[in-house]
């Protein structure tokens, strides 16, 4: 690699430069400790050199039993490494260790937090905004479902039967009902059982994602909203996984329908996961709320933060107490060098979506595969052409082991999903449901580096999907 061209690679092309920008974060921040005057740090920290080289060594051979992440032939779970700039970000940050819960745990990150969490509301269109970063999405969803239960007392919470697994569990946390929604043949909540169940005046709120963590299906934000308003009910959008899409929402060949994610400007609140399509680490969520006078159901106070100034203090509108100040810095870095436009980040989506597409067209020319529903975001759902579901499990079973298998340098990494015999008759696919439930394949390509890779992830998962003798796959445990 020419390392003489200004350029900062992602993933372990770039490895030599960012060593060098580690490098130099450690210098600065050294510099900027050293203007406090030495002093000699205590001795119960002292760790010999030698020792610390052989657990650090142990470390990094232990570190080798994981899945390859970054590389293009790993295409299962939504999982990727951070950006160089993320890293950079963190560490730098990390050195310090700010706690951006109170601005005298973090006053330089805490302003970092503010202005990303404003780049993310002026993304949505939100006119004015509430809002911090959190640990996960699943915090921020508790977060904004916790502020609906508020608005919404006694009120259940309804969401997508195909929604992530989180409003279910949070709304056990909070007391709250949940109630799943029918979702229609494209894996999207269904306007139509929605209206039925507000009519019966027991929802309080409903949950729209744009982007299940399965599917990549989007909800017809705009119709939620609409029938949301007419019953008086408060609308969360659960933008976790697909959130980042908004960049990209053009209507183009590559990009994906506006009109949903136009739509979030128009809910109560919504959620989105940097650590995913933002190119942070874990774990870097964010809740964004569209009136901000819902900071009066975080009220607290505490005898010892919030005295140091008169300004808005991050704890004070989060359920969460300390949080790592590092991620805002993280987070700032990067959207410093790579911003939220669709020149920016979008053009970082764009190969991901277009890659989806690509392979979606490869899979329908395919004798040994089909698709199981088209790529509505950068998730390619499909499975192995069987008349049979147990056959197609089976098959979808050996794809994925004996893929991963391989010697390091083939080895290819896929995902399972669950379906019924009706979730794929309610698609198209004429298959003998012989038993309750089946894997199917599943990839996720949000590395923009899957659009070059695909022909051939394509004609190998195609190979391995032609086998004929397959050994029959282990039970399923009950559930």
């Amino acid at each position: 690699m020419n390392r003489d061209d200004g350029v900062l690679r992602a993933g372990p092309a770039g490895f030599a430069e960012l060593a060098a920008v580690l490098a130099d974060a450690v210098r600065d921040v050294g510099a900027w400790m050293s203007e406090y005057g030495g002093y000699d740090p205590h001795p119960s920290q002292d760790v010999p050199l030698e020792r610390f080289r052989e657990a650090t060594a142990e470390l990094h051979r232990r570190l080798r039993d994981n899945y390859p992440f970054f590389h293009p032939r790993y295409a299962g779970q939504m999982l990727k490494p951070p950006h160089p700039a993320a890293v950079a970000g963190y560490l730098s940050a990390m050195l310090i260790n700010p706690n951006n819960h109170a601005l005298d745990g973090g006053p330089a990150t805490a302003a970092m937090e503010k202005e990303v969490v404003a780049d993310l509301a002026a993304m949505f269109g939100l006119p004015q905004h509430l809002g911090h970063l959190t640990s996960s999405g699943t915090i921020a969803n508790l977060e904004a479902l916790f502020v609906a239960r508020q608005t919404h007392p006694g009120k259940a919470i309804a969401h997508s039967a195909d929604a992530h697994y989180t409003h279910g569990r949070m709304s056990h946390l909070l007391g709250v009902e949940a109630v799943p929604v029918a979702t229609t043949a494209a894996g999207t909540l269904d306007p139509n059982v929605l209206e039925d169940l507000l009519r019966t005046g027991r929802i309080g709120t409903v949950v729209a994602t744009t982007g299940t963590t399965g599917l990549g299906a989007v909800d017809p934000v705009g119709e939620i909203v609409a029938l949301a308003r007419r019953y008086g009910v408060r609308v969360h959008v659960d933008a976790a996984y697909g959130g980042f899409f908004r960049l990209i929402a053009d209507d183009s060949a590559d990009g994906v329908r506006s009109a949903p994610f136009r739509a979030i400007a128009d809910a109560d609140s919504v959620v989105i996961d940097p650590h995913k399509h933002g190119l942070q680490p874990y774990g870097c969520g964010a809740v964004l709320f569209r009136d901000p006078s819902v900071a009066r159901h975080y009220l607290h106070d505490s005898p010892y933060t919030y005295f140091t100034s008169d300004e808005l203090h991050l704890g004070e509108i989060s359920l969460e107490c300390s949080r790592a100040g590092a991620a805002a810095a993280a987070l700032w870095l990067t959207s410093r060098v790579l911003p939220l436009t669709p020149d920016g980040l979008g053009a970082v989506l764009r190969p991901g979506r277009r890659a989806a597409l690509a392979w979606a067209d490869l899979i329908g020319g395919s004798a040994e595969l089909a698709v199981f529903q088209p790529p509505q975001l950068d998730i390619v759902s499909y499975f192995p052409a069987r008349d049979t579901l147990s056959e197609i499990d089976r098959v979808s079973a050996h794809v994925l082991e004996a893929g991963m298998r391989r010697s390091p340098e083939e080895a290819l990494f896929v995902a399972t999903y669950t379906v019924t015999g009706a979730d794929l008759a309610r698609r198209g696919h004429a298959v003998h449901d012989d038993i309750p439930r089946g894997r199917i394949l599943r990839s996720v390509l949000m590395k923009p580096e899957s659009e070059s890779h695909v022909p051939g992830l394509h004609r190998e998962i195609a190979r391995l999907s032609a086998v004929t003798d397959v050994r029959p796959a282990a039970p399923r445990p009950a559930r």
